[in-house]
């Protein structure tokens, strides 16, 4: 069964244009902490897997802006996975308020990397079991 995970983000000064609203490649900043929250959460940690020569990439990325978030906003990114492939992964993802107000909503494929290769390479049979245990 699906679980949607959940990261809160408090908007800061440096978030922000001059106006006090945020900045559009801040939104992405945001979904990028609750995809790696996400993967720590499922005792999936990056700096192991840097180690190791492996890491995630995006490879793509549909971002649609609903509404804007000004400073001190307190916002959820919510977090889905689905579509496992052998090399890559879709998150969906969602910027929202308490009140359930949306303001991102944003699909992200991600794909596996050989870094010492520079190439794709499968997801690690341990990795894959936990995306596609979270997987619709």
């Amino acid at each position: 069964m699906n679980k949607k995970f959940f990261f809160s983000v408090r908007v800061y000064y440096e978030d922000t244009d001059a106006g006090g609203v945020v900045y559009n490649a801040n939104y992405v900043k945001f979904l990028e902490r609750a995809r790696t929250e996400w993967l720590r959460a499922h005792g999936i940690e990056q700096h192991g897997l840097l180690e190791k020569g492996f890491g995630f990439v995006v490879v793509s990325m549909q971002v649609d802006f609903k509404r804007s978030a000004r400073l001190d906003d307190e916002l959820l990114v919510s977090c889905d996975i689905s579509d496992v492939r052998a090399s890559s992964a879709v998150f969906h993802q969602d910027i929202t308020d308490s009140d359930g107000n949306v303001y991102v909503r944003a699909t992200t494929k991600i794909a596996s990397v050989d870094l010492n290769r520079k190439r794709p390479t499968g997801i690690p049979p341990e990795i894959k079991e936990v995306f596609l245990s979270e997987c619709d």
